[in-house]
């Protein structure tokens, strides 16, 4: 789906090597960015991951979520680099973040009720480094979206279990938050993917790509969120959602003191 370059810009990457490409023009507004609004639009989600990373620090939350705001943060920048160039290797270097991800979401979610403590981290780091080969080696265009939705899909079940678990009001919204946001963002994608010729017509693009990454960083953060909360209350860390600035929430604790 390739959107013509502006007229009068040359491009500084040179030509697009990348498998996908959105409906934005290229090089509209600099020839050192490929698609201007896709690329700026991961901004907001590297600095919900940094407030997430500075709270998990500050309370001594469990290394595993500082590993998870950063994952996000290293997602969107390989996101930034990728919409920057429209090369095939930077492409790569998004698409493999986002199964690292996923895989640190399955060990987030599935972990407390493991009983053999190293062999889920050890498979889902094994299978994590065995797919960054394979990937890099071959071009996978449906079978990666394809692959990827089904790692998603597997984490549900205990998103939904953590859920119906929580009593906290708070905490319950922010989940509700994170289904809100994952659909509004898929619904923007779609769009951007399925009617890019009507809408490159329009005097205004919407720019649909760029809007469901922002989506994507809320999601992100309110998943991170309500798993910080529900694994604060498995340690008897009586958390309790606050407000940043009255607006954004996040988990404050209270460890007992032999903690």
């Amino acid at each position: 789906m390739h959107i013509g370059m502006a007229d009068g810009l040359s491009s500084f990457w040179g030509p697009v090597t990348s498998t996908i490409e959105c409906c934005e023009e290229n090089y509209a507004y600099s020839s050192y960015i490929a698609e201007f609004y896709n690329t700026i639009s991961n901004i907001p989600t590297v600095l919900l991951a940094l407030i997430g990373l500075i709270n998990a620090l500050r309370q001594r939350f469990e290394k595993r979520f500082s590993v998870l705001h950063l994952s996000n943060m290293i997602l969107a920048i390989g996101s930034m680099l990728y919409h920057a160039t429209l090369q095939l290797v930077q492409q790569q270097s998004d698409e493999t973040p986002m199964v690292w991800e996923v895989l640190l979401y399955m060990y987030i979610l599935y972990s407390p009720d493991w009983h053999y403590r190293s062999t889920m981290p050890t498979f889902l780091f094994l299978y994590g480094a065995l797919f960054a080969v394979v990937h890099s080696v071959f071009r996978f265009g449906i079978g990666f979206k394809a692959h990827h939705v089904i790692l998603c899909l597997l984490c549900i079940p205990r998103m939904y279990k953590y859920y119906i678990y929580t009593q906290d009001m708070a905490a319950k919204r922010l989940a509700k938050l994170y289904v809100v946001s994952i659909f509004l963002g898929s619904m923007c994608w779609l769009v951007d993917r399925v009617f890019c010729e009507e809408i490159s017509r329009w005097p205004i693009n919407p720019q649909g790509h760029a809007l469901w990454h922002v989506f994507m960083g809320f999601k992100s953060y309110f998943a991170n969120t309500f798993l910080m909360f529900c694994r604060a209350q498995q340690r008897g860390w009586a958390p309790k959602i606050d407000y940043f600035m009255g607006i954004l929430p996040y988990v404050k604790i209270e460890k007992p003191k032999s903690q």
